[in-house]
Formats: C-alpha cells, structure tokens, sequence
C-alpha cells in the first residue's frame, strides 16, 4: 500500500534557518534544540510522508523571512501574517503596514504567498491591547479579500469579538488554527464555512470536551498542523516538534474518530490543497 500523503499546513520551521527575533519564543525554542538544519527538517518532513509545509508568518519581518525561505524550497509554501500578540507594533503605524501589505506585490515570491496570518485576537495573553489587535485584525481580513487570499486565525478566549467582526465582511475563506474549544465554538466555526486545524494539543489534553470537538470536526473541514517547533504530540513529548510529527497527531485522530489513517490521510490533505491552492 503506498505511504500515505499529509500536509503540515502550519509550522515555523523558516525560523530554524535564521532567526528574525533573537529573543521572541520560537527562536528560543529552535535555539534550545540545537538549531536543527532546516533542510533537513523538511526532509524528514517528506521521508515520513508529509508533503506539503506551510511556513507562517507572524511579524512583517517574519512574514518576508517566510517568504525568502520557500522561495529556493521545494515542498513548502509561506503565509504572512501578524499575530495578535505583535499588535501593538503595527496598529498605528501606517508605514509599517503599508509595507507589510506591499509583501504581496513582489514577484515571483509572492507566488508562494497562499494566505494571511497567523492573525486573529488573543484575550488569553494580551500583549496587544484589545483595540489595537481589533484594527490589526481588520486590516489583514480587508488585504485577504482584496487579493482573494484565505486566512489562517489564532483566536483565545476571543470567540465573541471575533464574530462580531467577522460578520461584518462576506466571503472569508479560512482556517481556526490549533483549535482547542468545545463543540458549541465548533459549530460557530462551520456555519461560517471555516475549516478547523487540529494539532499535537489533541494527543496529550485532558479535557474531554476538547476530545468530542475534535470528533466531532466534519471530515470535509478538517486540516492538520504541528505548529512546530511547539506543541510536540504523544508520545513525542520532551523533543522539539517537526512537520513529520503531523503523522503522529494524525494517527491519533484517526483512531480518536474511528477512522483509518488513509482515510484520514487523504481527506485532511484534499482539505488543505483546497483551501490553501498547494
């Protein structure tokens, strides 16, 4: 039987090639590893049947580290974004944003550009203020549906302001990266025809609402993630996370929801070529 096909359709393995932050967690992390090759990552990425990366942007200069690293990269693709945490930076600067927004205007790069984010709204941490992720997230939504792009949306503890803004705008393609909410939330995200990302998180979590989510994610709407370096499944723990982890949350799933692996395997990554165009 051939090995079955995935796509990681959210890491940050640009970041193990060079660091754009020194000090921002994930260089940390990548740093603590060792700072593994990242060729090497996507090799072992594709050795263990992952085909398909998405490298995501959460910073203007992450976002263009993103888009330099795919370039030359076969098996990988770049999203830009600037994640709610980085509000701040951006929300009143025009001229930043303005050259964010600029990013999809260069060529050939911007070829691989397939979505924007990781963006959204952060209630959890907030280290934006609300009003400044609100004005930063609005503006990558309006830049998506300018250039007909799909969006990748990290919300926590944020649901209600999300809709809200959400509802104002029509035709937002997109995915709820590292879904983590119960089906109540589950069932807000697929009246609006979104996909849901589910990683690593699902393999170790001790709560059961979390677990009848996940299975209860229609096969049709569903995409897996790594967020790697973070996020490292069962029975991986205590190593830094790849893309060929994505096997790992995927087996999980599979038996979590009564499905094979190749079930599972073909529908994620239809799901994901679909959304993303890769």
């Amino acid at each position: 039987m051939a090995q079955p096909i995935f796509i990681d359709t959210h890491c940050h393995i640009h970041e193990a090639w060079r660091a754009v932050n020194g000090a921002d967690a994930t260089a940390k992390l990548w740093d603590k590893a060792g700072r593994p090759d990242a060729d090497e990552i996507i090799q072992r990425a594709v050795d263990a049947g992952v085909q398909k990366m998405l490298c995501v942007g959460t910073t203007l200069p992450d976002s263009q580290l993103a888009i330099e690293f795919v370039a030359t990269r076969a098996h990988t693709w770049a999203t830009i974004g600037i994640h709610p945490h980085e509000a701040k930076d951006y929300a009143h600067q025009s001229q930043r944003l303005s050259e964010f927004a600029s990013l999809l205007d260069r060529t050939p790069t911007s070829q691989k550009v397939v979505a924007i984010g990781e963006c959204g709204l952060d209630y959890f941490y907030n280290h934006s203020p609300k009003e400044d992720q609100i004005t930063v997230l609005r503006f990558q939504i309006e830049l998506a549906l300018t250039h007909n792009l799909p969006m990748v949306f990290h919300i926590r503890e944020a649901f209600d302001d999300f809709w809200s803004i959400f509802d104002q705008y029509s035709d937002i393609r997109g995915v709820v990266h590292s879904f983590t909410a119960d089906e109540a939330v589950l069932q807000q995200i697929l009246s609006r025809g979104l996909y849901v990302g589910l990683n690593g998180i699902m393999t170790f979590t001790k709560q059961p609402a979390q677990l009848a989510a996940a299975r209860a994610v229609p096969r049709e709407r569903l995409v897996l993630e790594t967020d790697a370096p973070f996020l490292t499944p069962y029975p991986f723990r205590g190593t830094i996370c790849e893309p060929k982890h994505a096997v790992a949350t995927a087996q999980f799933l599979a038996d979590l929801r009564g499905e094979s692996l190749e079930v599972l395997a073909q529908a994620t990554t239809a799901n994901a070529q679909q959304l993303f165009g890769v």
